[in-house]
């Protein structure tokens, strides 16, 4: 269930990063004002969907696709759970840097206009080295509701505890199988003790990271 977990979340991680940063750029410097303030209220809506909305689009719109498209057994697998919890964080981590880039001093981006950068330089160049830290602190949320999502993963990674040697291959997170087993263990027993483990070994892998990000 650890292999699981951190699986899960690295597969989020490398979705979700660059799309949400590239998001946040597209708006902070690409999309006409008019329009970004428009999109940027919509992102933070798409923030608050519930999880097991996002799950049943799992079940029954992306783990189908899945099945017929890569001939798989199972369309509940890593990478389903990955696109899925990858759709729950690339909201927070789009607003999140949108806010820190447009925070940039306006003379660090003015300076660097007229020395002759384009917008694209600039951009990449002085406003996301100057938006760095916002920018973590956003990657470190979303990465901490990635694994400590229960609802997702319980409906769309396949449950079954065994390391993933692909991303085809069916996990079971720690908050997968702390939800799925708690009402059968029975209370005092080693099965009991060892979902309360779980728990507490999540809690400290969470607590880590926000402590990243308190030091972001």
């Amino acid at each position: 269930m650890i292999i699981g977990s951190f699986s899960v979340a690295l597969l989020t991680a490398l979705i979700a990063v660059p799309i949400g940063v590239l998001t946040a750029a597209a708006l902070h410097c690409a999309v006409p004002q008019w329009l970004a303030r428009y999109l940027k209220p919509v992102i933070e809506l798409m923030a608050a969907l519930p999880s097991v909305v996002i799950g049943f689009v799992g079940m029954v719109v992306v783990a189908p696709w899945l099945q017929e498209t890569f001939n798989l057994p199972t369309g509940l697998n890593l990478l389903n759970a990955g696109l899925m919890l990858a759709f729950m964080c690339i909201p927070t981590i789009a607003s999140i840097s949108e806010d820190a880039l447009r925070n940039v001093p306006v003379a660090l981006r003015e300076a660097s206009l007229a020395l002759g950068a384009t917008r694209w330089e600039t951009l990449c160049r002085v406003e996301l080295r100057w938006a760095m830290g916002g920018i973590g602190t956003s990657v470190m949320l979303g990465l901490s509701r990635a694994i400590g999502e229960t609802m997702v993963v319980l409906m769309v990674a396949g449950g079954a505890g065994i390391l993933p040697e692909s991303l085809f291959d069916p996990v079971r997170p720690m908050t997968a199988g702390i939800a799925a087993e708690m009402a059968e263990a029975a209370v005092g027993g080693e099965h009991y003790h060892a979902l309360y483990a779980a728990g507490l070994l999540l809690f400290g892998i969470t607590f880590l990271f926000n402590w990243v990000e308190l030091g972001l």
